[in-house]
């Protein structure tokens, strides 16, 4: 099992309102990146404002930190986070069968949603002040079915689909060591070997997929991710690039 990163800090709640809300106020005390990972959320979010269920057993945690650059690489931490929760996955079941990632924050596990990513920043000077990176990982329980939108990717448990019972703070030691691994990876380097491994585990790849915002809804199929984190699909049209979007298989 891996150890706690150098250089990251940690604090475990009982209870709090949401993770993502705790990082936003105390990210202008921190002198460097600190996880929060809360046994309760009474208010948690996910993407567009929307609730987030989280049962007991599961993994609520937010990570933040100060980037350094502009806000558009600062928002690429949401693709190191992916393959991070990917390796986190794989060191406590076992396996890497049946896992994917899906653009732009879900990992899939038996084409299920087995977690999420939101990513919440605060402006400086054209970069970011802090940037906020919020997890959800149904580890023991998953929402049902009518918790998501019609059309979205049912919701999946680790246990349900491995029978593999972890600890939310056993998965977070996982979790932490791997984005670490990562963003050593990316700061050294840049997005292009994130941006590699991201395509090697993603989900539809070559497929006919549906991208939607809240004004248009775009069906092609799956190219690529280019190297500014956009969805590149090849459509009817032509050959399409969505910097924002939902996705629907």
């Amino acid at each position: 099992m891996s150890d706690w990163p150098q250089g990251y800090g940690k604090r475990v709640l009982d209870e709090v309102d949401s993770t993502l809300n705790e990082a936003s106020r105390i990210a202008p005390t921190l002198s460097g990146p600190e996880w929060i990972m809360a046994r309760r959320q009474t208010a948690a979010r996910g993407r567009r404002g929307r609730a987030w269920a989280q049962p007991e057993g599961n993994l609520a945690a937010t990570l933040v930190m100060r980037p350094v650059g502009e806000a558009k690489q600062a928002a690429l931490r949401s693709f190191v986070a992916a393959l991070a929760l990917f390796d986190a996955c794989v060191a406590v079941t076992g396996r890497a069968e049946g896992l994917a990632l899906k653009w732009p924050n879900d990992v899939l596990l038996n084409g299920g949603k087995l977690a999420g990513i939101l990513l919440e920043s605060t402006g400086h000077g054209g970069g970011v002040a802090h940037l906020a990176i919020g997890i959800g990982v149904n580890l023991a329980d998953a929402p049902g079915a009518d918790a998501v939108e019609p059309g979205a990717v049912r919701p999946v448990s680790l246990v349900s689909e491995t029978g593999a019972r972890v600890e939310p703070e056993l998965f977070l030691t996982e979790l932490a060591a791997a984005f670490a691994r990562y963003e050593t990876q990316f700061l050294t380097y840049g997005f292009a070997p994130i941006r590699s491994a991201w395509l090697a585990r993603a989900a539809r790849l070559g497929e006919v997929i549906t991208a939607r915002t809240a004004t248009s809804e775009t069906v092609g199929t799956f190219e690529t991710v280019d190297a500014e984190g956009n969805l590149v699909l090849n459509t009817a049209q032509g050959r399409v690039s969505i910097p924002a979007a939902e996705v629907y298989f």
